[in-house]
């Protein structure tokens, strides 16, 4: 999917009444959405029957109701739209509207590239722009790093941004501001990558709008448990959402998924079978490039090993 700029216009049959203001969901828990309004007031709002559950990042329609309380009366049409399978592999989506994808790895917890490349297979099918980050650089010394470097060189050549970040000695963190600068940008990785004090650094005043909208909204601690949308002080927004110990794509058309491995487009239409899943089958073009070096071979393996799980329902 390509991106497209928000659409003011209301999904299908939600038509606009002139009692209806515009609104950004800045949080979702439960039955309550946390709208700001074009003011950039904060107010609680149930959304109305037969619509759509609305997810962090959403464009809205809402109409005033009590003080700091208000009805959403219609969710606006999506650019873009974060999903991830739950447990009984129901499709449920993450984030709205945004237009990049920052996948944070570290070293310690050490990462799988499987799911470094997941979610950058994600990234690149909603056409968002994936962006990698290696937190904690602080812990590497400079032949460790220089592996990893090494490990990151195939990403670095089909055109990803890989930065390295640290929040003790401040390395990286003025690339990943530039980065994030009028971009909508999702925070995405495994649980003790660090992203919390990436948010921290990001964000010197966290602490301060945490409070502010706990007072206003209720949630109290489970500010830390929601995805959540900031405005970052040099422009763009951003969305924290809670570490996760896997990520899983939705199941998709094998078809689909090879698109969402950037290197493999050239040589996709290229193989002697118009059905070809570059996995075993002779005359594939895609295998033929990983021979040749011109596509990593882990990154084709991670690719064959999310079509088995797809194929196998795991």
């Amino acid at each position: 999917m390509g991106k497209r700029r928000p659409s003011k216009r209301p999904l299908p049959d939600q038509p606009r009444s002139q009692d209806d203001l515009n609104g950004l969901v800045l949080a979702h828990h439960g039955p309550v959405s946390i709208v700001e309004s074009d003011a950039g007031d904060i107010v609680r709002c149930t959304t109305r029957k037969a619509l759509p559950r609305t997810v962090c990042g959403d464009r809205v329609l809402w109409r005033p109701g009590n003080p700091r309380e208000g009805t959403i009366t219609a969710v606006l049409e999506r650019t873009t739209t974060l999903v991830r399978p739950d447990q009984n592999r129901r499709v449920r989506p993450v984030a709205a509207n945004l237009d990049q994808i920052v996948v944070v790895i570290a070293c310690k917890p050490s990462f799988e590239y499987g799911m470094l490349d997941r979610y950058l297979a994600a990234a690149e099918l909603i056409g968002a722009t994936p962006v990698i980050v290696i937190n904690k650089s602080d812990m590497l010394n400079t032949e460790s790093r220089d592996k990893l470097e090494q490990r990151l060189l195939p990403y670095r050549k089909i055109g990803y941004a890989v930065l390295f970040t640290s929040t003790r000695s401040t390395d990286g963190l003025k690339a990943l501001h530039q980065q994030l600068k009028s971009h909508t940008s999702v925070l995405v990785g495994q649980s003790g990558v660090g992203k919390s004090s990436l948010v921290q650094a990001l964000l010197p005043d966290h602490d301060i709008r945490i409070g502010a909208l706990s007072q206003v909204t209720g949630l109290g601690r489970h500010t830390t448990t929601v995805t959540m949308l900031y405005h970052l002080p040099e422009g763009g927004n951003l969305i924290d959402s809670p570490g996760v110990r896997d990520f899983t794509l939705s199941d998709i058309p094998v078809a689909e998924l090879a698109k969402g491995f950037r290197e493999f487009g050239a040589y996709l239409g290229q193989c002697r079978f118009h059905n070809c899943r570059h996995l075993s089958e002779p005359g594939c073009a895609v295998q033929d490039a990983v021979r040749g070096g011109l596509i990593s071979e882990r990154r084709l393996q991670n690719y064959r090993e999310l079509v088995e799980s797809m194929s196998t329902g795991h």
